[in-house]
């Protein structure tokens, strides 16, 4: 998948859905890590209040969210922001773009087992989310217009 000049995705116009839907998802992250990063403890409230509120939380997840997640929530709240916001920065910019997507994978599942949805569940985003997150870093998205291909070179951990 090379666009005749061996420099990979960079520039190759056939692939650019790939990167509409990496641009995307990062504005997606971006907008929803920052928003909660203005908000705050007023966040860490209401993720508290969500956790609580949760029934159908996995029941191996329920003792982690109980024991570790609640008793810390302003650090967890603050963990989801910032990365949701790095995450987001990360995809629009097409940088380290495997790395971010991997890690938007753990958080997406770890929203998942909060939730307690089932794989079909039509209410369940998040393995929509962990979908798209898994196409972005098994396709080398970065490398297309991203800043991954044009740095794949200088940085052999991006190619």
């Amino acid at each position: 998948m090379t666009d005749g000049n061996h420099s990979g995705f960079v520039g190759n116009k056939a692939h650019w859905p790939l990167a509409v839907l990496r641009v995307y998802t990062g504005v997606f992250f971006l907008i929803y890590g920052f928003g909660k990063l203005q908000r705050g403890g007023a966040f860490a409230d209401g993720m508290s209040g969500f956790l609580n509120a949760q029934e159908n939380t996995f029941g191996f997840y329920r003792g982690f969210i109980e024991s570790v997640v609640l008793p810390n929530a302003g650090l967890f709240s603050y963990l989801v922001a910032f990365g949701e916001t790095v995450l987001g920065i990360a995809l629009i910019l097409g940088l380290a773009t495997r790395y971010a997507a991997f890690a938007g994978v753990f958080l997406v599942i770890n929203f998942w087992f909060a939730k307690g949805l089932g794989f079909f569940g039509a209410m369940n985003h998040d393995v929509v989310w962990l979908s798209i997150l898994l196409v972005l870093a098994l396709m080398k998205a970065g490398h297309v217009y991203g800043l991954d291909g044009q740095l794949k070179n200088k940085y052999s951990f991006l190619a």
